[in-house]
């Protein structure tokens, strides 16, 4: 894969870490931020079912990326919306995790535990969700969840923290 430098438009010399060479800006290889919304009601965690590619056809979390100076927070709460058509507030931070997303891309996934902020019932209001369903800590479905190589630990973690545990 050629690397280019964002200022200059130059080759790099390497893929990042490295600095170009025509005007000396740094380029690095840093995690990308995402806001993740465990939106729960009753007791109950709204999953969404993916769309897209990535883990199309699996349970996924909803959230993604953080747009440029976005808290994790508000990307949370803004992904939930675009997604599920449902307000939510964040109340408490659950966790932070790594993970790949597609190819070489690295993620740092802020997940928080939301409660609705609202009426209304959710309906899969973007290209990238098909289904939504509430589920009890009891009832998730571990095996049939995107990404599992941290979300199974996610829904673990929230799981437990609704065991008093």
């Amino acid at each position: 894969m050629a690397w280019f430098c964002s200022s200059c438009g130059a080759p790099l010399p390497e893929e990042p870490p490295t600095t170009c060479a025509s005007c000396g800006a740094q380029h690095w290889r840093n995690p990308k931020p995402c806001g993740g919304a465990l939106l729960v009601r009753d007791g109950r965690l709204l999953l969404a079912r993916r769309a897209i590619e990535p883990w199309l056809g699996r349970w996924d979390i909803p959230g993604g990326f953080c747009d440029q100076r976005e808290h994790p927070r508000d990307a949370a709460e803004r992904e939930l919306y675009e997604e599920t058509g449902m307000r939510g507030r964040a109340m408490r931070l659950v966790g932070m995790w790594l993970d790949d997303y597609a190819g070489d891309e690295v993620c740092l996934n802020i997940y928080y535990e939301m409660e609705p902020a609202g009426g209304g019932e959710p309906e899969p209001v973007s290209d990238e969700v098909s289904e939504l369903r509430w589920f009890a800590p009891d009832e998730l479905p571990l095996d049939d969840i995107s990404f599992p190589a941290h979300c199974r630990e996610v829904l673990a973690t929230w799981r437990d923290s609704q065991n008093g545990g």
